[in-house]
């Protein structure tokens, strides 16, 4: 069934021609677009391809080459896209309200997916599923997000909680509270993740000084911090990496 008022959704085909009628143009082209993606997968696409083949759904009744290289364009890369809030991707002339809401569906699936990835498994075994979760939750945020992930003795992941959102630059962040709930979970280890919206993720003094308030404090109680990684729409960079703990 068809949303009354908007256009159909990731579940809806795209529109046949009447009998008698000839094909729109574009819909040769999603043919093809669709049988690349099968005989080469996503990386055989370039990031404005890979979008169009979301959009086909969203955006039935018109050709959406020029409508994914405009989104791209304006957010800087296919998961910009993906992580825009739904009021700015429907600035965009072409996207509704309905094909916001699937392409915001879109990125949760694939961090659901990230999550996966990362959740009944002993973190420092699989640590690029971690980063890859960071990075999908975070890196694209238009603001700072503070999350930790709480570790038992064996690093498997008890939780993964967001402790604080920020502005654009700055992410207030108290190191007895992290460790507070860190006895509250009864964890033994703490992963630190964190994201500059600047895209750039070299650490700022003020993230080397709360790391290591928080290390300090959490050692007298049997509470090891494994890593405070900083995520960014550029990378990624570990605050152990970099000797800075």
């Amino acid at each position: 069934m068809r949303r009354r008022g908007g256009p159909p959704s990731l579940l809806e085909e795209a529109p046949q021609a009447a009998p008698g009628d000839a094909a729109p143009h574009y819909l040769g082209h999603r043919d093809r677009l669709r049988q690349r993606f099968a005989a080469a997968g996503a990386d055989g696409l370039p990031d404005y391809e890979l979008l169009e083949l979301l959009l086909f759904r969203a955006v039935p009744r018109r050709d959406v080459k020029g409508l994914a290289k405009t989104l791209i364009a304006r957010f800087g890369s296919f998961a910009e896209v993906l992580a825009a809030r739904p009021e700015r991707l429907m600035e965009v002339e072409g996207i509704g309200e309905g094909a916001a809401l699937d392409l915001k569906i879109v990125e949760a699936a694939a961090r659901r997916l990230a999550k996966g990835a990362v959740n009944q498994r002993a973190l420092l075994s699989s640590w690029s599923a971690v980063i890859e979760h960071c990075r999908l939750s975070m890196a694209f945020a238009e603001q700072e997000l503070f999350r930790v992930l709480f570790l038992d003795k064996r690093n498997g992941l008890i939780a993964d909680e967001v402790q604080q959102t920020g502005t654009v630059d700055h992410t207030p962040v108290y190191p007895r509270e992290v460790v507070k709930r860190a006895l509250e979970l009864s964890a033994t280890a703490l992963v630190l993740v964190h994201s500059h919206p600047s895209g750039d993720p070299t650490p700022s003094q003020a993230d080397i000084a709360m790391t290591r308030a928080i290390a300090d404090i959490a050692k007298p109680l049997g509470i090891a911090l494994h890593d405070h990684i900083v995520v960014g729409r550029n990378g990624h960079a570990s605050l152990k990496g970099l000797g800075l703990i």
